[in-house]
């Protein structure tokens, strides 16, 4: 019997796949929901993820929403 198991990620990787989806799309703009859900983050994560992207210039939080 084939078991499958998910890719796994690095921590540190994760704030750099997030960015490249923001840049495959420029028009992109989420709610922390929304990006908490797409990437199967804890708000904890999630928050810590987003605070460090906009800390770096990546991306920019406009009315609630992110985006490039």
């Amino acid at each position: 019997m084939i078991t499958r198991t998910p890719p796994v990620t690095a921590v540190d990787d994760l704030p750099w796949l997030i960015a490249a989806e923001f840049d495959e799309q420029p028009g992109l703009r989420l709610t922390f929901p929304q990006v908490r859900r797409t990437w199967g983050l804890t708000d904890d994560e999630c928050r810590k993820v987003l605070d460090y992207l906009v800390t770096a210039g990546q991306l920019v939080r406009q009315n609630d929403r992110y985006g490039r």
